[in-house]
């Protein structure tokens, strides 16, 4: 006799209806509690742990279910694991499942991030400390960087891809050389634009020559509520975009609508979020910076789960722990609401050739766009006036950095602490 919750399913089968709703919520929460207190290594670490419990051992989900989740993660804006985990929340127990396995699933970075920003805070003025935070730049640098390259090598793929090429390249100089939040959201919608001008045609032409045919899309959600759904997050982009001069610049209103706005407009990496996100907090707002920018981001590659929950340092620099709060549910919640309202449409989505040319070309702009916030992490550390070894020791972390993360494969969460202790021993 075991006391296992969960009856599992005959091989290759996901759960009946039955013995779904014998998964209590408690059990769901503990479970992704565990799972996201263990999910170093980003989005696939993340998501091979959930498919392992989900899928194989306790079957809640077929293989081909799981793989629709992520397909759909993978077209819609903001976090791709966090969205995920929330798909599979709700397949096995409905809203409050999604609400439940996502609350979980970021409840140990969240409290492992806070933490480092308070102590932070309160020892940055260490010289050891000083030196380590020192030490995480050249090794952001490398991380953007490295993911950078990683994409490229996937978006591009050769040489001779011309179109790709001079998307990313036009959207790193744009960035570059004009900046503001408004170009980031024009790189965007532009990219999107040319994609579709560009590739439709040929996307169009390749499914007419190796048809796919579509299942029958059955849903019990009533079309009202899907398109209530729809009106209730196009308000957050409403907000985000039109300016509220009654609102307070460093107000909790305007960090929720900064978040929430922002996150609807995160396709692809994690890394999206740092130049987008980078260009309001440092840039437009002032509410933190650059240095402070890049300890949280730092201090967000060090805890488990998606580099987005950086948010809650953010929001802690800038209105303390209730901030943090805002920001982490502004960043997470509408993608959230976004991947559920939209996986009552799965195949209409998946399948549209407009959708798949828009993100042929927003992809290669997001490397474009992450090569050159790389570039602006790396402006404190070649500031000018610091003695030579400085120099040296930074030159040695980041080609360090490098070589550990593309020779050796070590794990990103790994970096940041071991160039922090590097920092430590041998900055003057």
């Amino acid at each position: 006799m075991t006391n296992n919750p969960i009856a599992t399913a005959p091989e290759g089968q996901g759960a009946s209806i039955q013995e779904k709703e014998s998964v209590t919520l408690s059990y769901l929460f503990w479970t992704f509690l565990k799972i996201g207190s263990t999910a170093f290594g980003g989005f696939m670490s993340l998501i091979s742990v959930v498919e392992s419990f989900v899928v194989q051992r306790r079957k809640l989900m077929s293989h081909e279910d799981m793989l629709d989740g992520i397909s759909l993660a993978a077209v819609l804006p903001g976090p791709m694991a966090v969205n995920v985990i929330a798909y599979v929340g709700y397949q096995i127990r409905g809203n409050w499942g999604a609400l439940v396995t996502g609350i979980a699933s970021l409840l140990p970075s969240y409290i492992l991030l806070v933490t480092f920003s308070i102590y932070a805070k309160q020892f940055e003025s260490i010289p050891a400390v000083e030196k380590a935070f020192m030490a995480f730049i050249p090794a952001m640098v490398a991380i953007i960087l490295t993911a950078a390259w990683g994409m490229a090598k996937k978006t591009i793929k050769s040489v001779r891809n011309w179109r790709a090429i001079s998307i990313a390249i036009v959207s790193a100089l744009f960035l570059r050389f004009v900046g503001g939040f408004y170009t980031t959201l024009v790189i965007v919608l532009a990219s999107g634009i040319v994609g579709y001008l560009w590739y439709y045609k040929d996307i169009k032409r390749q499914s007419e020559s190796d048809p796919i045919v579509a299942p029958a899309i059955s849903s019990e959600v009533p079309k009202r509520n899907i398109i209530a759904s729809f009106i209730f997050l196009s308000c957050f982009l409403v907000l985000y975009l039109v300016p509220l001069p009654f609102i307070s610049s460093d107000s909790l209103a305007k960090l929720f609508i900064t978040f929430s706005g922002m996150s609807l407009l995160l396709f692809g990496s994690g890394y999206v979020f740092i130049p987008m996100i980078q260009e309001l907090v440092v840039n437009t707002y002032g509410w933190i910076t650059q240095p402070e920018f890049t300890n949280a981001i730092a201090l967000g590659q060090i805890t488990p789960g998606p580099i987005l929950i950086s948010a809650a340092a953010i929001g802690y620099s800038v209105k303390g722990i209730l901030g943090s709060i805002v920001a982490t549910v502004a960043i997470f919640f509408p993608p959230a609401v976004l991947m559920l309202t939209c996986s009552h449409m799965l195949q209409n989505i998946k399948q549209s050739i407009i959708v798949q040319a828009a993100l042929k070309g927003i992809r290669p702009a997001v490397v474009g766009l992450i090569f050159t916030a790389g570039i602006s992490f790396a402006q404190p550390a070649l500031a000018m006036g610091q003695p030579i070894v400085t120099y040296l020791v930074t030159a040695v972390i980041f080609a360090g950095a490098i070589a550990a993360i593309l020779k050796w494969q070590v794990e990103v969460a790994l970096i940041i602490p071991i160039a922090g202790v590097i920092g430590i021993l041998l900055y003057p």
